[in-house]
């Protein structure tokens, strides 16, 4: 399938398997745990489709020009990919495989990343490729050391637009159904910034644990009526 832009000519290739891809180091201890709670409140909402797929620094990408050009966001969502998982192990190439990615994230870190980087030669920028290459609807650049998040969405000329926070300062994401914004606490022992989602109704998607305490909390409270009825509860 071929689309052109202006100046370049984008297919969508499988990637060879013999594609050596970037071996980017991780930049932040706290960059896998931030990822694995995005995907993990998701999950346990039932906002996860059979064919939906979350990605954490994972090849997405476009062959523009002849050049397969590689990028691998710290946190992605594709709603829908339309082959067999084990085709997209290594990496995914949007239209070929499926849809394109819904949402990307990028979570700034101590070393440059090029995270605002509209560079059209090669290595082409992360901010070029996912406006004007994948052009992925949602762009979220965050930055954990200070809760600061920006939100970038295509407008009606298909560039990216810097959006403005809620009241409660989240975005409201349309083809996720959902509000993204930033949460201060505890997970997995770092108390720090972290991002989370909000339903329609700004209701927090809880993890796991959260979901945990919250059921004792309401078997403690239970109990104590039970016992104030003069029943004693049975031990379970």
């Amino acid at each position: 399938m071929l689309t052109t832009q202006p100046n370049y000519k984008i297919t969508w290739e499988k990637l060879p398997d013999d594609f050596v891809l970037p071996d980017d180091p991780v930049d932040n201890i706290n960059q896998p745990a931030l990822a694995a709670a995005l995907t993990e409140s998701l999950l346990l909402a039932g906002k996860l489709g059979e064919t939906a797929l979350t990605s954490t620094n994972y090849g997405i990408c476009a062959t523009i020009d002849g050049k397969f050009a590689v990028k691998a966001p710290d946190w992605a969502y594709i709603p829908s990919i339309g082959v067999d998982r084990s085709q997209v192990i290594r990496s995914y190439t949007p239209k070929l495989q499926g849809e394109q990615p819904a949402v990307v994230l990028e979570f700034l870190s101590d070393t440059e990343g090029g995270e605002y980087s509209v560079k059209e030669t090669f290595p082409v920028g992360k901010f070029f490729f996912y406006e004007q290459i994948l052009q992925v609807p949602n762009y979220g650049i965050f930055d954990p050391a200070t809760g600061h998040l920006e939100l970038y969405c295509l407008n009606e000329n298909q560039r990216y637009q810097r959006q403005t926070a809620d009241a409660q300062g989240r975005f409201w994401l349309p083809e996720m159904q959902l509000f993204l914004g930033v949460w201060r606490g505890s997970r997995e022992n770092p108390d720090t910034y972290w991002l989370r989602w909000w339903d329609a109704q700004q209701q927090l998607l809880l993890w796991g644990t959260e979901r945990v305490t919250l059921e004792q909390q309401r078997a403690d409270r239970l109990a104590a009526q039970l016992r104030a009825a003069g029943i004693e509860p049975e031990v379970q």
